[in-house]
């Protein structure tokens, strides 16, 4: 039995031997390469690592605030007269906008300044009683009791005169409250009273308008606490800057960084800041929101490389480097990513090609054939 078996297998093993002599011998004449996978030439898209400028940034949302926004309430009650202004116009510190009847004050004016008048005349004649009862009373001519009487009347005018001139001052402030001027520079809102309505005060009155500062203006942002230092060191820095885009509309408005909030929100671990723009041409508007790009710094003289040529592997970053028309794989240690540019801090001199494309297909030492070159590519 066994005999028979092991002819059956001598013939098989034969046979595979004269099939695959042939293939041996073909793959050695056709000079097909012995190193296998070593040996294959991989095409792949080439970028270049290079020197320069790098800001430092970070993205998010803001919401366009005023500077200063004020809320126009009446003062007095008294019916409106006239509205100076047209509804969404821009208005000047000290442009007269609303009057209001005053006839009522401007008679109570009148009537303070007369009774001013009327204490100023009895105390100047007071005061030449009390010249008179001096000489008389220096001859003997008259009692000491009638000088000092007199000298008595005479500080009681004086303190009824610094009381009529107060009351006289009390009712042109009043008086002032019938005409109402802008207090700051900005866009008027739609005016809530009209003439011939009756403006009434307190806090639930309706307002005459609401005037927001238009320009300048803040754009508010809420940024994570951990950029604190360098938000606080770019204020003043001539490197920092802030862009702002109005969602829906695509203009970028410029500006800088203004002002920190004092405090941390201890709920979300964020810092508001507010970043103040020109807005000449009221590009930004209050209560829009917009994208922001803050840029902190600007790193000179940086090793960069196309974003796609950093990659993530079991130890770590690196990236794929040109030598010969080989590929060698060079760890590296990345910063920040700005303009599709990863910022290279160790491993690189910023001299080097790099594969931007086809890496899935390289190991180190594989030969490459370049097919193309990426952005930044020499």
């Amino acid at each position: 039995m066994t005999r028979p078996a092991f002819s059956k297998f001598a013939a098989l093993m034969t046979l595979f031997t004269a099939f695959s002599t042939p293939a041996a011998v073909f793959a050695q004449q056709s000079g097909a390469p012995k190193g296998g996978a070593s040996q294959r030439i991989v095409p792949v898209l080439l970028g270049a690592a290079k020197r320069e400028a790098v800001p430092v940034q970070f993205e998010t949302i803001g919401t366009v605030q005023p500077v200063a926004s004020v809320t126009l309430r009446p003062r007095v009650e008294g019916q409106i007269l006239e509205i100076s202004f047209a509804d969404g116009a821009l208005v000047k510190a000290g442009d007269v906008l609303v009057r209001l009847d005053s006839r009522g004050i401007d008679a109570q004016v009148r009537q303070s300044e007369a009774t001013v008048q009327r204490t100023m005349a009895q105390l100047e004649q007071a005061q030449r009683d009390v010249s008179r009862n001096e000489a008389l009373a220096a001859n003997e001519f008259a009692s000491k009791v009638n000088l000092e009487n007199a000298k008595t009347q005479v500080a009681a005018f004086n303190a009824q005169l610094t009381s009529d001139r107060a009351a006289l001052d009390n009712l042109r402030v009043t008086q002032s409250y019938y005409t109402i001027s802008a207090p700051i520079s900005g866009r008027a809102g739609v005016a809530g009273l009209k003439p011939g309505n009756i403006a009434k005060t307190g806090d639930g009155s309706v307002p005459f308008t609401v005037i927001n500062q238009i320009s300048p203006i803040y754009v508010a942002i809420s940024t994570p606490q951990r950029f604190l230092p360098d938000l606080k060191a770019a204020i003043g820095n001539a490197g920092s800057s802030v862009e702002a885009t109005i969602q829906g509309v695509g203009e970028k408005v410029k500006g800088k960084i203004a002002v920190i909030d004092n405090a941390v929100d201890t709920a979300s671990g964020t810092v508001m800041v507010r970043a103040i723009f020109d807005n000449e041409k009221e590009a930004l508007w209050p209560g829009a929101l917009c994208n922001v790009r803050v840029t902190l710094k600007v790193i000179d003289n940086a090793v960069t490389v196309p974003r796609e040529a950093v990659q993530t592997g079991p130890r770590g970053t690196f990236v794929y480097i040109v030598d010969k028309d080989v590929a060698k794989l060079k760890p590296v240690k990345t910063g920040r990513t700005s303009n599709n540019r990863t910022e290279i801090t160790e491993g690189l001199s910023g001299d080097e090609q790099v594969v931007t494309d086809g890496q899935i297909q390289l190991t180190d030492g594989v030969k490459i054939e370049p097919k193309g070159s990426s952005t930044g590519a020499p």
